[in-house]
């Protein structure tokens, strides 16, 4: 299973399912990434943390624990 976390820096990847449960998944989910979503990795930090991205024309940072939770194809 390959999810955000692992995607490089200038990929396009798509959205195949969200894991995790409450309070954060609905948190991912109102970001604007849900299944079939594309998701342009703007920028990774040195230490891998935050992961910036763009989704839906909006501007985001994603918390790496965030990012493992978003599988992708």
């Amino acid at each position: 299973m390959k999810t955000l976390k692992d995607a490089k820096v200038k990929d396009t990847v798509k959205v195949v399912k969200l894991h995790g449960e409450g309070a954060i998944k609905r948190r991912i989910m109102d970001m604007g990434i849900t299944k079939g979503t594309e998701i342009y990795i703007r920028k990774v930090a040195p230490l891998g943390d935050p992961v910036e991205v763009t989704v839906r024309g909006y501007e985001l940072s994603i918390r790496k624990a965030d990012a493992q939770m978003v599988e992708i194809e």
